[in-house]
């Protein structure tokens, strides 16, 4: 691979970003730099208004295979300075991975090959997936005596805790239709079509409200880590809020109209 080459690619076309993975040959794991240009990318985009749907993607056939083990295992050369760049790299990733549900644009992850690791962790991240069907997902740190611990988090969020807890132990490969089953994606499509649906559903989302889109997701992870009656009386507040705006005046009025 050209070492000049970018670690990571955007493409904005119709109001939709496409940010490309770009580690083919490392089989796009996540590096400490590619991790900082992701956070840095991500941050651009939750200040551009005029993209409303973030479409993440990878070059090659594998869609990430986590952290870089090798600059990982170069840490340990280093007695006095491991632990902190340990920390760091961990903080990072954690840093990347949160930013995805607090951008104000909702992210589709395109997934084709492998997602293993912090890469599963990157697709349970995203608010949307769509799989090729022979994609496959999992997290194998417990064969190499490292707890896939960071990834935990975000695949808890989207499993049930016993199908969660299954891919953590026992580190099995989870192929599409599984992970489609078990909610890490949304639609399992046909080998090399995942970019294409991926952009086709953001497509979809960009013809909305940018508005109504950008409060109902800041809404949606606001909520769903509150009780039950402080989830609903927050709901109400956003619902009151939305009422009040003039794309839900537009929208309404011409619902009624052909209604009518």
């Amino acid at each position: 691979m050209d070492e000049t080459a970018p670690l990571l690619t955007r493409r904005d076309h119709d109001s939709i970003a496409t940010l490309t993975l770009n580690r083919p040959r490392a089989r796009n794991a996540l590096s400490a730099a590619l991790l900082t240009v992701l956070r840095e990318e991500f941050a651009r985009l939750a200040e551009d208004t005029t993209i409303r749907v973030v479409v993440l993607a990878a070059e090659g056939p594998a869609f990430c295979a986590g952290h870089d083990l090798k600059e990982m295992t170069s840490y340990r050369t280093e007695p006095d300075r491991g632990a902190a760049r340990f920390a760091a790299l961990f903080d990072l990733c954690s840093q990347v991975m949160m930013a995805i549900p607090a951008l104000p644009q909702p992210v589709i992850a395109a997934v084709e090959g492998v997602a293993t690791a912090a890469g599963c962790q990157l697709v349970a991240s995203c608010d949307l997936a769509v799989a090729g069907e022979e994609a496959r997902f999992a997290t194998p740190g417990v064969q190499i005596g490292l707890f896939c611990s960071t990834p935990m988090v975000a695949l808890s969020r989207n499993l049930s805790r016993k199908a969660a807890m299954a891919m953590l132990l026992t580190a099995e490969m989870v192929e599409a239709a599984e992970a489609k089953d078990l909610g890490l994606v949304n639609r399992v499509v046909p080998a090399g079509t995942a970019l294409a649906e991926a952009q086709a559903l953001a497509a979809g989302i960009a013809a909305r409200s940018s508005y109504t889109v950008r409060v109902g997701k800041r809404a949606f992870y606001e909520q769903v880590e509150m009780p039950l009656a402080e989830a609903y009386a927050h709901a109400g507040r956003v619902m009151t809020e939305n009422m009040l705006a003039r794309a839900a005046e537009e929208g309404i009025a011409a619902f009624l109209n052909r209604k009518g």
